[in-house]
């Protein structure tokens, strides 16, 4: 039997683009070929490699088991080209004229207006954009390339374009205000009673986890788009729910709020991370973004509105 040959990279994206779009004529309507070109090329490439890749005695194309070992080696070359073109764009391009930055309602403000006031020191020439939205929105809208830089929860089955540095965690804890019935229990409060009460939910606007429930445990609950108004909504007593330790301390200390005592825990960890798109490299203005939000936790300690100051801007 001879050895493979050398497939191209043009008949590596095909061959994704087949999968990716679930079919012969969906991939050639995505990459604007005609069906009998992406055929061709589909053939080709079995023929350089000397397997068959997909099964086409069904409906649609379906990958034998050679095509589902060699997808995966497929999409790993695409994805290394991608950034090192992406890199050398960058790097022969010189300071870029925006960035763009999604950032998770529930970071912290201070270290955020103070990384923002240093990136307007050191860049006054680059614009930034921001954007401020809630779990899956930030993975969202980095992936499809409208924002460069991304601080977000986890998120699980993220495609492997996405590049991301854990940047420590937030203590989230569950609240009421005095007057709501919760906030007047004392002792344990099992789920059951929970679940009687509404419980006030940020929203998730994206695709990407659609459907997809974090930490909702009431029967009625409320959602909403803004941390602030359920802020307020909180301390109103219309509701209860979980809120960033940091956010509310003086509410805590002010007895605007109280802590609930919940039966199966009255804290959770909400990790944080920094993403950015692994095959469109950012340009020396994102680069020290990405630092700034690193330096902010370089020991992996909890998330907090410290008194971190911003790092020396690039000569």
């Amino acid at each position: 039997m001879r050895d493979p040959g050398l497939p191209s990279l043009e008949q590596l994206r095909v061959f994704i683009a087949v999968i990716d779009h679930g079919g012969f004529a969906h991939a050639a309507r995505a990459l604007h070929r005609t069906q009998s070109v992406i055929s061709y090329t589909i053939a080709n490439l079995e023929e350089q490699l000397n397997v068959v890749l997909l099964d086409r005695g069904k409906r649609k194309p379906v990958l034998t088991e050679a095509g589902k070992a060699l997808l995966a080696d497929a999409r790993a070359v695409s994805l290394k080209v991608d950034s090192m073109r992406s890199r050398a764009k960058a790097l022969s391009s010189g300071l870029e004229a925006e960035v763009s930055l999604a950032v998770e309602v529930v970071f912290p403000t201070c270290t955020l207006v103070q990384i923002l006031h240093a990136f307007q020191r050191a860049f006054p020439t680059v614009a930034l954009r921001l954007r401020m939205e809630a779990l899956g929105a930030i993975a969202e809208l980095v992936l499809n390339g409208e924002c460069h830089v991304g601080i977000s929860g986890w998120m699980p089955n993220l495609p492997d374009s996405i590049e991301r540095q854990h940047l420590g965690h937030m203590t989230m804890v569950p609240v009421a205000s005095p007057l709501h019935p919760l906030g007047q229990l004392k002792g344990k409060i099992a789920s059951a009673e929970l679940r009687e009460h509404t419980q006030l939910v940020i929203t998730d606007r994206s695709q990407l986890t659609k459907g997809q429930d974090f930490g909702v445990m009431a029967l009625r609950d409320w959602r909403l788009g803004d941390l602030g108004a359920k802020h307020a909504l909180l301390r109103s007593g219309i509701g209860w729910g979980n809120m960033p330790e940091h956010m509310i301390q003086d509410d805590l200390a002010a007895g605007l709020l109280v802590r609930l005592d919940l039966a199966e825990g009255s804290a959770q960890q909400f990790p944080l991370f920094l993403i950015h798109r692994g095959d469109r490299e950012p340009g020396p203005a994102g680069k020290w973004l990405m630092q700034q939000f690193l330096a902010a936790q370089a020991t992996g300690a909890p998330v907090t509105d410290s008194d971190w100051r911003p790092g020396p801007a690039p000569a």
